[in-house]
């Protein structure tokens, strides 16, 4: 939706003489209301080059061979088989769709292509903007406004400078574009106070435009930082930057916001200065998701896209992928992900590995090839949370990382107690294994969910925990609601052990190098203490498994036909419970 504070207008560098023919051959950075946010301007890292730093500093080493540029475009041999269809074509429709930019001879897109006639562009908001606010020079365009500094005429914040982002209403021309500019507004006033959020002031409109003013931020973007320090940082710096972004991060999903355009350029210091304070920007495709629910609507910006968008079924942990590719590009100045197409693009994040084999990985920690790593696994099960992320080895030697509450501890304390006893047991088996650094982030979470330093928890500290952080945000994304729903804790209290049981994530610990040893290891404390002979309809009536579902199918191999006892296989797929995915798929088989 445009931007807070941009760079200002100034002339391309000089690495093209001529804008226009530079933009022919070079395709836009990014997709999404993103698309043209540097409307205009070329792209500030060139498509056609894999490292920011090429087309910008002569000295850096060449990723393709002299014979290669921008404007050749090497032979093309079909083969079969054909690559796979280009995930771009539908969502570049979807993009069409928000925006209501659908050519007129384009096929017809039903859902939210609403015509212009009859949409209601009244938000509710003061109109005395020019009462209050000078308007000064344009700082910044985006695909939907622009923003300009202002001069405060009156009030707290005479005499200051501001910034406002000024959206045009002839833009808005579906009830889409119309509601993201009302969410922008309403999720920007709920989150305001986060140190290294964009304060808020307020929001006017006219006729003509919406008025969304904020502090303004003077340092620039984080993009050019990186680009100004030649391309990369070094890992200090590059972690005071990531607590920063995952701080942020932190605060937005515990409030149930996921952010959706994480990028450098989203990113601004509040003073040119070195040590300048990180500020989050651009809160236009932001929205509310819910602790158990799904987005579907495919937003954002080529690189920093997660796979689970381009599949249309994601939440949260969208952003944390896009802090993947930052602490990628912080760390060796590359992206992790890269193509000459925004097709070729979609595919690299869906299919391709990054790299960490070139310089200069095999020169870093190798708790920064963790910590990256486990931020861009395909899978978001396995993916760490921004609190998880903010308890990391690499991170945790940074004396400004201050761990917060974590939403999915509650979600999986709610799964937990929903379990059969068998279940149970297997994750405290597991939670057995865990080592100091693993039960570090636990104890975390135990400890600011319970009060003076209680030995035991219960429903009410969870409820009080979440006051104590909440905004007005959590009624939209009900989160409140769905601590309600772990009304099993009423009447019980957890210990500690208990806890670690039920908030460990079996999923991200397979993404580890050592869970075949801790399954190994748990597997036996289960066989010691937990193991038993079982029969088939007992482990179906301890998973819950209805008496239409063929559990022989389902459960045959998950007890071993010497003892009738639980298999290591079985006990695997117990720690992660019944797969409703292949109950149904042998159902329909």
């Amino acid at each position: 939706m445009g931007l807070c504070h941009g760079k200002p207008i100034t002339d391309p560098p000089n690495h093209t003489e001529n804008v226009e023919n530079s933009e022919s051959n070079v395709p836009k950075l990014e997709v999404g209301t993103k698309l043209d946010s540097q409307a205009g301007k070329p792209a500030k890292i060139p498509l056609y080059s894999p490292s920011p730093l090429y087309s910008f500093f002569k000295n850096s080493p060449p990723y393709s061979t002299p014979t290669s540029t921008a404007n050749s475009t090497p032979s093309r041999f079909f083969k079969r088989p054909f690559p796979p269809p280009s995930p771009a074509k539908h969502i570049k429709a979807l993009l069409a769709r928000r925006h209501g930019s659908v050519k007129p001879n384009a096929p017809s897109i039903p859902e939210g292509s609403e015509c212009e006639l009859g949409l209601d562009k009244s938000f509710g908001f003061s109109k005395q903007f020019d009462s209050k606010y000078e308007l000064g020079e344009e700082v910044g365009r985006g695909h939907f406004g622009f923003t300009c500094t202002a001069k405060v005429k009156k009030g707290e914040l005479k005499g200051q400078e501001v910034a406002v982002k000024v959206i045009p209403k002839a833009k808005m021309t579906t009830a889409i574009a119309i509601e993201d500019v009302r969410r922008e507004v309403k999720i920007l006033s709920a989150l305001t106070g986060h140190k290294n959020l964009v304060q808020f002031y307020e929001a006017f409109e006219d006729q003509e435009n919406v008025y969304i003013v904020m502090e303004l931020c003077k340092g620039g973007e984080l993009l050019d930082r990186i680009l100004s320090r030649g391309g990369k940082y070094s890992e200090d710096d590059a972690k005071a930057v990531m607590v920063q972004i995952l701080s942020v991060a932190s605060f937005c999903h515990l409030q149930g916001v996921v952010h959706r355009d994480l990028k450098p350029e989203n990113f601004l210091f509040t003073l040119k200065d070195e040590n300048s304070q990180l500020k989050a920007i651009d809160f236009g495709l932001s929205d509310f998701v819910k602790p158990d629910e799904r987005l579907n609507d495919i937003v954002g910006s080529a690189y920093y896209v997660a796979p689970e968008v381009l599949h249309r079924s994601y939440g949260t942990e969208a952003d944390m992928w896009s802090i993947g590719v930052i602490a990628y590009i912080l760390l060796c100045g590359s992206r992790p992900f890269w193509a000459r197409t925004e097709s070729g693009i979609f595919r690299a994040v869906l299919k391709a590995d990054p790299s960490f084999d070139e310089a200069p990985w095999p020169s870093l920690s190798p708790e920064a090839k963790d910590f990256v790593k486990r931020l861009l696994n395909k899978d978001a099960r396995k993916r760490m949370t921004a609190a998880q992320a903010l308890c990391h080895p690499w991170i945790r030697s940074c004396q400004d990382s201050k761990i917060p509450l974590d939403i999915l501890v509650i979600r999986l304390v709610k799964s937990y107690l929903c379990s059969s006893s068998l279940r149970k047991a297997a994750l405290k088996a597991l939670a057995k294994t865990l080592s100091e650094d693993q039960l570090m982030y636990l104890r975390e979470q135990f400890n600011l969910l319970g009060p003076n330093k209680s030995d035991f928890i219960c429903l009410q500290n969870f409820r009080t925990a979440l006051m104590k952080y909440s905004t007005s945000a959590m009624k939209d994304s009900r989160v409140h609601d769905f601590v309600n729903m772990v009304s099993s804790l009423q009447y019980r209290k957890m210990d500690f052990e208990e806890f670690c049981a039920a908030a460990i994530s079996v999923h991200q610990m397979e993404a580890l190098d050592s869970w075949e040893q801790h399954a190994f290891q748990a597997y036996e404390l289960f066989e010691k203490d937990g193991n038993r002979a079982i029969v088939i309809e007992e482990l179906a009536s301890e998973l819950g498994l209805g008496p239409s579902v063929p559990v022989h199918a389902v459960l045959h191999d998950w007890i071993r036909h010497s003892d009738g006892k639980l298999s290591f296989m079985g006990f695997v797929r117990l720690l992660h419970g019944v797969s409703s995915r292949l109950v149904s798929k042998v159902q329909t088989a």
